[in-house]
């Protein structure tokens, strides 16, 4: 897979008919998948799986991130808290649509690793830090959006406390692999937090 836009045919086979938004297409579209993913799984990059990236993590399946995306609904310059960088990948998207990224990660090797791709392919608007995300980045808060890319039993107080009224969370709540749910948290106007549950996952845990 060359480095240059991802074909049309390969975003069909990843997403089929879902109705994703052309943003999210488009984003998706001009990131290099094979550039976040170790050597060795290179030729696997563009299939429609998650992949080990070491240290018990994984890339998320195209569709998963694209899903994930979609429904947080970013906005041009949009303040995101990332938890989880993990490979990188899911913060090269935010960023590609426009998002100021704040990107958690605990993990110093992984990291190093994804600041090493943003720089070579020359991709801007991400911070990041070695930290436990599951108590955010208070000295960044509060954030228009968080999406949380690792499953927790409940979802964090602290993570609703950094996100701005009229804000949206992604995140999947459950303790099992095979018994999470991503769920959709919005913060209105009054400070009423609304929960709505979407589909089925399978995520490693959110260490706390």
């Amino acid at each position: 897979m060359p480095d240059d836009k991802i074909n049309l045919h390969l975003i069909k086979k990843w997403f089929g008919n879902y109705p994703f938004s052309k943003d999210v297409i488009n984003a998706m579209s001009v990131i290099p998948r094979h550039k976040f993913v170790p050597a060795h799984l290179t030729k696997k990059a563009y299939e429609n799986f998650p992949l080990p990236i070491g240290f018990g993590q994984t890339i998320s399946q195209p569709y998963m991130v694209a899903l994930m995306t979609d429904l947080l609904l970013v906005r041009a310059h949009n303040k995101i808290l990332e938890v989880g960088t993990g490979s990188g990948y899911q913060a090269a998207i935010l960023a590609t649509l426009g998002a100021r990224v704040f990107s958690i990660e605990r993990i110093l090797k992984l990291n190093q690793k994804s600041l090493k791709t943003f720089s070579d392919l020359n991709i801007k608007g991400i911070q990041t830090c070695i930290g436990n995300g599951y108590f955010g980045w208070a000295s960044e808060a509060p954030f228009d959006r968080i999406m949380v890319t690792a499953a927790a039993p409940i979802i964090p107080p602290e993570l609703i406390r950094q996100l701005k009224i009229g804000g949206r969370l992604i995140i999947p709540i459950g303790q099992q692999t095979n018994n999470q749910v991503l769920t959709i948290v919005d913060k209105k106007l009054d400070g009423t937090i609304i929960k709505e549950e979407h589909t089925s996952v399978s995520f490693v845990p959110l260490i706390k």
